[in-house]
Formats: C-alpha cells, sequence, structure tokens
C-alpha cells in the first residue's frame, strides 16, 4: 500500500479487508496525513488499532469540500456499513422500568424492557425507565418484600380454591381467596405508588417504628431485616432525588472510561440545574480515539433525541465548530466551577456502571429479558434453577440442583440429592422426590427460585407442574426443555422448549444467544449430577470390610492394610498378630479380633 498516493484534500477513508469488508470508517482534514498516522510504529497506544492494521488491504477514499461535509459523510457511511471498530450507537437501545397494571382490578408490578418512543405498548402506569440495571432490579426485588401484592397471572387468579404458599411467607395478601378486602388490596396499590413516585417518608417512618416494636419484643433477627430494609429504602430513596447544582441552565454532560478494549460513555441530563436522567453506552473493540469516539457519537444521538441547548465534553474536539453549527448547541469544556463539577460527577457515574458490568460475567440483562419474553414468564428471572438426574445401571439414582443469579453462577444455591424413595431409572418418580425435598426446605429459607428448568419433555413438565400444585407453589416459572428430534450431539441442533401455558413448543434456532445459554445452565446441572453419581461410586468401590469395626478411622485402616496385606488375612489373624503393630491399642486389638469372629459366626 503506497501511503504517499493518499490525497492531502479533507474527506473519509474507508479501511478494508481481503474480503472487502468494511472494518474501520474514519475522516479527516488531509486524508494522507492522517492515514499515515495508523503506520507510524509506536505512535498509537490504541489498544485495538495494531489489531485493525494487520486486517486491512485496501484503503478507499472519497474526497469532500469541506471537513462538516466529510463528518456527515462518516456517519452515513457508518451506519450504512456498520464497521466493526467504529462507534454505532444502536437503534433499540433499552432499559429497565417497572409497570403497574392499575387498569386491572388486582394490579401487579411487573420489570419491562423499556424503549424511547414505545410507551404506549404498555397499558398502565410506567416508573423509570432506570439506566442502572442493578437499582431497577433492587426497586423490582423490594416492592415484592414490602408490598404484598399478587404475583400470579389472571387465570391462575381466578382458578385458585385456596392461597399459594406467597400468602404464609406474607408476599401476598391472597385477593384471589378473600383474604383481603377490595379496599385493603387498593390500600396496598396505593402504598407502592407512592413509593415508586419517591414519597417514602410515611414507609420510613412506618418502618422505624417496627424496628423499634420489634426490639422491644427482644426479636432481634426482625429487628436486622427490617434495619436492612430500611438502608435499601433510603438507599433508593437518595438515588431517585434530583441533585440540584448552582448551574440552573438545561445541559447534557458526557464522560467516558476506557480499559483494555472496552470503553462506556456517560450522559446525565440536568434539567433547570437538576438532575433528571442518565443514559450509559458501552463499547467495545474501538479504534476510535476519544476525540473521534464523542464526535461521532454526538451526531448518531442527537439524530432522534433533541440536544440540551450546552454540551459539556470532557476534552476539546477539533470538529467542535462544525458540530455547534450542525446540532445547534453550545459546546463546553470547563476547567473549574459549577460545570467542572457535573463533569466529575459524571466520570464518578461511569466509573461505576463500567466496574458493575465489568464484573457481571453473566449474559448480560438483554439476554435475561429475552428470556422472559420469549418464554411469556411471570416474573424477571433473576434466580435460575435447573435440576438433572443421574443413575447408574438404574442403581444410586442422585439429582443435582444448579443454580444461576443474575445469568452467572451461583455455586453457594447448588444442592446435591441421594435420592431415597425413587425405583431404579423412573424419571418422573425422581424428578418429584427431588423437587418435593429441594422446594420444601427452599420455602422455610424463603429461598425459592424465580424460574425452574428441566432436561426433558412434557412428561417432565407435567410433573413438575403436578408438584407445584401439590406444595402450593404459583410463584415459580417452570420450562422442560430437550433437543430436536432426540439428539443428543451437544450444540448442533435446535431446542423444544415446553411451557405449561402452551400446546405446541417453541423452538429456538442453533445459533441463537438464547439457545447457548440455556445450553450452558443445562449442561452445569448434567455435570453436576455427573459428578455426585461418580464420587459416591468411587466411594463405595474403595469401602472395607473395616469401615463397620468401632473404633477403626482412616489411617488405622491403612496401616493394618499395609501390615497384613489383605482383609482376608486380617480376618484370619490371632490377637497377638494384631498386637504386633504399634499403632493399635489393646481394645482395637480386641474389637478388630470380635468383630470378625462375630461375623464368621454369623454366615455358619
Amino acid at each position: 500500500m503506497e501511503l504517499e498516493l493518499f490525497p492531502e484534500k479533507p474527506g473519509v477513508y474507508l479501511m478494508k479487508n481481503k474480503k472487502g469488508e468494511v472494518l474501520y470508517v474514519g475522516k479527516a482534514k488531509l486524508l494522507k496525513t492522517r492515514i499515515k498516522q495508523y503506520y507510524v510504529p509506536g505512535r498509537d497506544k490504541r489498544v485495538m488499532v495494531p489489531l485493525l492494521i494487520r486486517q486491512i488491504a485496501h484503503i478507499e477514499t472519497l474526497i469532500t469540500f469541506t471537513e462538516a461535509e466529510a463528518l456527515l459523510l462518516e456517519n452515513s457511511l457508518i451506519k450504512k456499513y456498520k464497521p466493526k471498530y467504529n462507534v454505532l450507537l444502536k437503534d433499540d437501545k433499552s432499559f429497565l422500568a417497572l409497570l403497574v397494571n392499575i387498569e386491572n382490578r388486582y394490579p401487579m408490578v411487573k420489570l419491562v424492557r423499556f424503549r424511547e418512543g414505545r410507551e404506549k405498548e404498555f397499558q398502565g402506569r410506567m416508573f423509570g425507565p432506570y439506566a442502572s440495571a442493578l437499582l431497577a432490579r433492587n426497586i423490582y426485588d423490594l416492592t415484592a418484600r414490602l408490598f404484598p401484592l399478587r404475583q400470579c397471572t389472571d387465570r391462575e387468579l381466578v382458578s385458585r380454591k385456596r392461597p399459594c404458599i406467597l400468602y404464609d411467607m406474607k408476599r401476598c395478601i391472597a385477593p384471589c381467596t378473600a383474604k383481603c378486602t377490595n379496599e385493603e388490596y387498593d390500600t396496598v396499590v396505593e402504598n407502592l405508588l407512592e413509593f415508586l413516585s419517591g414519597k417514602n417518608q410515611r414507609l420510613i417512618a412506618a418502618i422505624k417504628q417496627e424496628i423499634r416494636e420489634a426490639s422491644d419484643m427482644l426479636a432481634f433477627e426482625r429487628a436486622h431485616a427490617l434495619l436492612e430494609t430500611l438502608k435499601q429504602v433510603e438507599e433508593i430513596s437518595n438515588a431517585k432525588k434530583g441533585i440540584y447544582t448552582p448551574h440552573k441552565k438545561d445541559c447534557d454532560v458526557f464522560h467516558l472510561v476506557r480499559e483494555d478494549g472496552s470503553c462506556l460513555v456517560m450522559k446525565l441530563l440536568f434539567r433547570d440545574g437538576t438532575l433528571v436522567s442518565s443514559e450509559s453506552f458501552p463499547f467495545s473493540l474501538l479504534a476510535s480515539t476519544d476525540e473521534e469516539l464523542f464526535t461521532s457519537l454526538l451526531i448518531q444521538h442527537y439524530e432522534k433525541t433533541p440536544p440540551a441547548p450546552e454540551v459539556i465534553l470532557p476534552i476539546t474536539l477539533t470538529d467542535a465548530p462544525i458540530l455547534e453549527e450542525i446540532l445547534k448547541v453550545k459546546i463546553t469544556v470547563p476547567q473549574m466551577g459549577d460545570k467542572k463539577t457535573l463533569l466529575d460527577l459524571t466520570l464518578e457515574n461511569a466509573r461505576a456502571i463500567f466496574t458493575q458490568e465489568k464484573d457481571t460475567r453473566g449474559p448480560g440483562n438483554e439476554t435475561l429479558l429475552y428470556l422472559e419474553e420469549r418464554l411469556e414468564l411471570n416474573r424477571f428471572p433473576t434466580y435460575i434453577e435447573c435440576i438433572d438426574t443421574s443413575h447408574l445401571a438404574g442403581s444410586e439414582m442422585v439429582a443435582s440442583v444448579v443454580a444461576f443469579t443474575e445469568g452467572v453462577k451461583d455455586t453457594s444455591r447448588y444442592r446435591l440429592y441421594k435420592l431415597r424413595e425413587t425405583k431404579a431409572s423412573d424419571d418422573y418418580g425422581a424428578l418429584t422426590e427431588v423437587l418435593k425435598r429441594h422446594l420444601e426446605r427452599a420455602k422455610t429459607r424463603d429461598a425459592l427460585p424465580d424460574l425452574i428448568l428441566l432436561d426433558g419433555g412434557k412428561g417432565h413438565l407435567s410433573t413438575a407442574k403436578r408438584v407445584l400444585e401439590e406444595l402450593n407453589i404459583t410463584s415459580i416459572d417452570i420450562a422442560s426443555f430437550a433437543k430436536e428430534n432426540g439428539r443428543h450431539d451437544k450444540g448442533i441442533s435446535a431446542e423444544r422448549i415446553f411451557l405449561p401455558r402452551m400446546e405446541e413448543p417453541i423452538s429456538l434456532d442453533r445459533h441463537s444467544p438464547l439457545l447457548f445459554f440455556l445450553q450452558r445452565i443445562r449442561d452445569e446441572a448434567h455435570r453436576s449430577a455427573i459428578t455426585f453419581q461418580k464420587k459416591r461410586r468411587s466411594k463405595e468401590q474403595y469401602k472395607s470390610a473395616l469401615d463397620d469395626v468401632p473404633g477403626i478411622g482412616p489411617k488405622k485402616k491403612i496401616a493394618l492394610l499395609r501390615h497384613f496385606g489383605s482383609v482376608e488375612k486380617i480376618k484370619a489373624a490371632s490377637l497377638e498378630k494384631l498386637s504386633e503393630l504399634s499403632l493399635l491399642s489393646k481394645t482395637d486389638c480386641k474389637a478388630i479380633y470380635d468383630f470378625f469372629k462375630k461375623a464368621a459366626k454369623a454366615k455358619r
């Protein structure tokens, strides 16, 4: 590639690989100068640039009359080609919000996916959206504890003959069986709406009074639980308060955090000096400089979102005058004062969300939200459990329950079961036994999952559904999934998902990210069950008759076998021979001698 042949003109350059695919689009005041900078060794410290350079086979240029034209053309080409190493905002960016379906006779609260401009799709009162998914889920979980509204579907509500387990756990006041009056239910709904609206003083006062009463009654565990709830309410209340600044004008403030190949841009919206909203933009595999990133992001972002009169940035942009003319805004880079304080606050928020996202190695909120929508779940699947059973030639039946919290393995919630009652090779019986034992224990610890996954078909689903009905549990979603046509060549076939409310199973494409996520959960359950089975089998294989001799532990057992060579020789040994082993006391020798003599008599 002859770098000297590129023009000394303003314009746009397209970096392509051998297949002709556009890897990166950039604009420049002088094309030749800008392109040559990529090939100066050690000049560009960005992580992704060396990787980008190795893939470039051809660079195409488009000359424009002005820099402004180059900027607009760059934005157009980025949206057209969607290059791997460019900033590209997704049109379907979504957030988490809370929805209270107040039109229903018995309203309930749900965690939903929210997109700007699509508010009319939801019927009810919307709260949010929340830029932080963690905050949204914390608020959702807290409302379930503080406001005992129903969590069942409309169909379950009208068909129930007795309250479900949530009533016993004081998580629902059971309008389904008239355990509460309509007025009492409406009062709880009003309190919930007040809480979500930020009017929490009455609730805080009530919790403090409960803490005092619990302390007076020496119910310290309840007092501690109430204190933790109070902290959460106050934390959420503070998070929802506006931040007031002396800078009374409307402005949008941007800052960013970079680490390795990842980047996150944070935007805070201030109106009349009050923080009213926030938005974050995560990126990966970026070859853009910070200046290029902000320039491209501002153009794309403000195409659909009206900007504030003033945009505050952490760095000076060469194209600031052009951007100001195109976007009709004032771009400011403060070094001190109130505006600098707003920049610092935005940076602090960016670091917090970046760290949060980096430490969460799960599939992300998008996958869990898609799982909720695709399977039409009644609740957000924060806690997922998967059950698998294993046996050896029809014997030694065991089961494992693996848990995923926020899409990440949660080994503290794993459980292993040796099945006591199930007959050999009875899969449905095994599932019934493990579900009953596991869920009865989970009820007492208030640790019921949101979703239970089963490896199987309609029969497994029906079995699980029957067990939940027997245990009077309606707060758990269940799904059973099996490989298409009974295939077991892991990862290369489609899957069929069986759901209680659907006659026919739904299918997931073999390339679906949701399929990979579900397979990972199922494989973990299978691995756990098989490992437990192998350990138990190994333990049985190494069991010795000496294990049943009183007072003979592992050390003495090993010493006996080394000294005599086999259990048969130990059985035939006299007291004198046994006493030759210094590790054994007289009591040990007599216990071993009497044990085997007694066993020999019993055989006769």
